[in-house]
């Protein structure tokens, strides 16, 4: 399919990623693309996503609404699989009666984080929160429904738009003189720019290697010392120190290690993904620009 023949729609585009993909579509020269935010296009509301895939006539969606509040979610069970799975399935539904493929962006949630060799994506996926059983969920209705699908999973992201553990820990860092951080959990922060650069890369190659792939910044980090780059890069001055997951219980359990092989789509589509400190060092120049 060429360039122009394309008609991208983006679902949850008020989000994080949507507003990172927002800012690389204009960079990309990236016309053909709409941002519909979910006061406008509740991906819950079949007859409304029905008329939306009637008015855009897209031929990929990229799918960014999800519920994100992983602590939340274990109490918000029917909301968050609502969201997660429904969502997801109500999206596929529409992409198959109108011949788009779908852009399901899912999580390093999946894993159950016990294992430590870097995980590929046929690797055997064990949820150990309610977030990531319901992201699995809609990764099979997906799948299920869908033959022309792209499951991406990413970890850690962040970046200058939204709340996010880089914004956070800026903030807090200015605020206090001392900080506790997890040191046992481990895994890859992603830099939203670069997953929306690598989405639109996808979708722009013309070629149709639908199925799920990983992406993440290379490198692999503890929270630790994801704060430890953060507060050298942006030359905040606070004192961190190491702390165990025990040590900081949340409703939540997470995964310990979800450092993820991004082999297939990097081979897959020729993809460059940068090391996730020097995307960092890029993101908190945009931060800075805009004080």
């Amino acid at each position: 399919m060429s360039f122009d023949m394309q008609n991208i729609v983006v679902f949850g585009a008020s989000g994080q990623l949507g507003q990172c993909l927002k800012k690389v579509a204009a960079l990309k020269g990236i016309t053909s693309i709409f941002f519909l935010p979910e006061s406008e296009a509740n991906i819950l509301d079949a007859d409304l996503l029905n008329q939306i895939f009637e008015r855009y006539k897209p031929t990929h969606v990229i799918n960014c609404a999800a519920y994100t509040a992983v602590d939340k979610a274990e109490d918000d069970i029917d909301l968050a699989r609502k969201i997660n799975k429904t969502g997801a399935e109500n999206l596929a539904i529409q992409c198959k009666a109108y011949g788009a493929a779908l852009v399901q962006v899912s999580t390093d949630f999946v894993f159950k984080g016990d294992k430590p060799n870097p995980l590929v994506e046929d690797d055997i996926a064990e949820p150990i929160s309610i977030y990531g059983l319901t992201k699995l969920e809609g990764e099979q209705d997906v799948a299920a429904i869908l033959p022309a699908h792209y499951i991406i999973r990413t970890s850690w992201l962040y970046s200058e738009f939204a709340n996010n553990f880089v914004k956070t820990m800026l903030k807090l860092g200015a605020e206090r003189d001392e900080l506790k951080i997890i040191a046992d959990q481990v895994g890859t922060p992603t830099y939203g720019i670069d997953l929306a650069g690598a989405i639109l890369d996808i979708i722009t190659s013309g070629t149709d290697n639908y199925g799920i792939y990983h992406y993440s910044n290379e490198g692999v980090t503890s929270w630790y010392d994801f704060a430890k780059g953060i507060f050298d890069i942006s030359n905040t001055q606070v004192k961190t120190n190491p702390i165990r997951t025990s040590e900081y219980p949340t409703r939540a359990a997470r995964p310990a290690f979800s450092v993820m092989d991004k082999s297939k789509i990097k081979k897959t589509f020729g993809i460059s993904i940068p090391y996730w400190r020097d995307s960092l060092i890029v993101c908190i120049k945009a931060l800075e620009s805009v004080q």
